[in-house]
């Protein structure tokens, strides 16, 4: 059971509350998108579609990305081999640390400890 508000009664001193806006209905940019939709809908465009500045900037971001690639390809065909040795051992080294790295993390507290104060 709902209650009847008071300002029915029609008393013209009393202010009759009025309806709150949506503030995203409100804003240019909903309203904008909505005739924009409006108007492709009235088209017949497919909503799958994407605008057309977008499917330029991806375009764009697209062949950016495959220029790029091809760049470091080149990149590395060109190194020499004094270069190509060097990344090796460089490779090498990072594998025995991590190899050094997992043995001591297998090892006992105490024996870490102890080789400590023999050091000391």
């Amino acid at each position: 059971i709902l209650t009847h508000p008071d300002y029915i009664d029609g008393n013209p001193d009393l202010i009759k509350p009025k309806k709150l806006l949506n503030p995203v209905k409100a804003s240019k940019s909903h309203q904008e998108l909505h005739r924009e939709l409006l108007m492709n809908h009235k088209r017949g465009l497919s909503m799958e579609s994407k605008p057309e500045l977008q499917r330029v900037l991806e375009h764009r971001r697209r062949n950016q990305f495959i220029r790029q690639k091809k760049e470091e390809e080149e990149a590395k065909k060109l190194q020499s081999p004094f270069e190509k040795e060097l990344l090796k051992r460089h490779q090498r080294l990072d594998q025995l640390e991590k190899e050094q790295e997992k043995q001591e993390d297998h090892e006992p507290e105490f024996i870490k400890v102890k080789e400590n104060l023999r050091r000391t």
